[in-house]
């Protein structure tokens, strides 16, 4: 490899693409196309990199296979910044394996944390989880021990463990330090920032309160009644009933759980349950149905008394119940959380990561650009749809990953 490319190569990996630039601007060989899209890709031209990605894959020759995987994991990182989640993992796990093979094992693990952080956006965090057990990334360059700190910070965070969550984070910050890569380390504090902003709200009869991630662990480990709206359950201790697809049911219980130890009159549960602004007799019929319905439900956790002017919660060993809400209730919130990472997301990804249509996803869309909080750009299959970070907030209990019931 000449001079130029070598270093045009240091110069991307300190995170200076216009340096890389400047030695392979002019050039069309193979591995100068490849240094350009990655400088392009640094610079946020995530199209034109892909393109000149591409191109380079094709131009090295039939014996040249390691600079070939090199390229599909640098196509394949700039497919997860411009959150295309269908772009092709096989053809990843394949480029993943040539690397190993040839004894590349930085690059090897780099399209290793791609693949975990493609599963931990789409919330499958098991698989997440498994994927690095076992991994030392003690080896390796401080910038990738940088992703795999990230990575398991992210997995602590999504299962609700902030301790290690921290300590992740610490290791990523002492590694960022290292690395001296502006972008790493505005990725690092984006990630500490989670941890000390409001995730959710507390609500009771008689308060409502902001709580940081680290205080909504401690509130789901308490001994606490728990009406947990960030993921429609009903907790206390060990126990965990979901009513995520009986929405009825978890408006009542959420209704019972805010006026607790108080009442709920008929007319407002039937408002909440079925949105209705007018009670009849039918109203109270079904009304009468449901609540027969969660009692069955909560038989384990929790009674629900008729009194002479509603229904009334009565917890059986629980000497408190809460509400745990969203920071934001926007009706497409999980969209919204998506969003809130600054990326630009098509309609596809979002309905992949969700596990929703993309028609549903539309309506979410056009009523947060109604309301000023999205907008989008491109038109057709490249139209893309971005909007700020939610100031004030993290967005963790927003996004589709079920939190501990343990």
């Amino acid at each position: 490899m000449d001079s130029l490319i070598t270093a045009a190569a240091r110069a991307l990996a300190a995170g200076d693409p216009l340096g890389a630039l400047k030695r392979v601007a002019l050039r069309d060989d193979a591995p100068a196309l490849a240094l350009r899209g990655i400088a392009m890709a640094q610079l946020g031209d995530l199209v034109r990199a892909r393109a000149l990605v591409r191109r380079a894959a094709r131009a090295f020759g039939p014996r040249e296979a390691v600079a070939r995987a090199r390229c599909v994991v640098a196509e394949a990182e700039i497919a997860f910044v411009s959150r295309d989640l269908g772009w092709g993992t096989k053809a990843l796990d394949a480029a993943r394996a040539t690397l190993e093979a040839h004894g590349d094992r930085v690059n090897a693990a780099h399209a290793r944390y791609l693949a975990v952080r493609r599963l931990l956006l789409i919330g499958r965090i098991d698989e997440a989880e498994r994927s690095l057990a076992d991994f030392d990334p003690a080896p390796f360059p401080p910038a990738l021990r940088t992703a795999h700190e990230l990575v398991v910070a992210g997995i602590a965070l999504r299962r609700l463990r902030t301790k290690a969550a921290s300590e992740a984070i610490a290791r990523a910050e002492r590694a960022a330090g290292e690395a001296r890569i502006p972008a790493l380390t505005a990725e690092v504090e984006s990630a500490r920032l989670i941890l000390t902003t409001p995730a959710a709200r507390l609500l009771t009869a008689d308060e409502e309160r902001l709580l940081r991630l680290e205080e909504v662990e401690a509130l789901l480990a308490s001994s606490a009644f728990v009406v947990d709206a960030t993921r429609h359950v009903v907790r206390h201790k060990g126990t965990v009933v979901s009513l995520a697809r009986r929405p009825v049911l978890f408006a009542l219980a959420r209704a019972l759980g805010e006026a607790w130890p108080g009442e709920v009159t008929r007319d407002t549960l039937v408002a909440r349950a079925f949105g209705s602004k007018l009670t009849d007799e039918s109203h109270r019929a079904r009304l009468r149905v449901e609540v027969g319905r969660l009692r069955r439900e909560l038989r384990t956790l929790a009674g629900i008394g008729a009194t002479k002017r509603g229904f009334a919660l009565a917890p059986r060993r629980a000497r408190e119940v809460v509400v745990l809400a969203r920071p934001v209730e926007e009706e497409p919130a999980a969209v919204l959380a998506f969003l809130a990472d600054g990326e630009s997301w098509s309609t596809s990804a979002l309905a992949l990561a969700l596990g929703t249509s993309q028609r549903t996803i539309q309506r979410g869309l056009d009523s947060l650009a109604a309301a000023g909080k999205a907008q989008s750009f491109g038109r057709g299959r490249a139209r893309r749809w971005m909007t700020p970070p939610v100031p004030g907030f993290t967005t963790t209990l927003l996004l589709p990953a079920p939190l501990p019931i343990d």
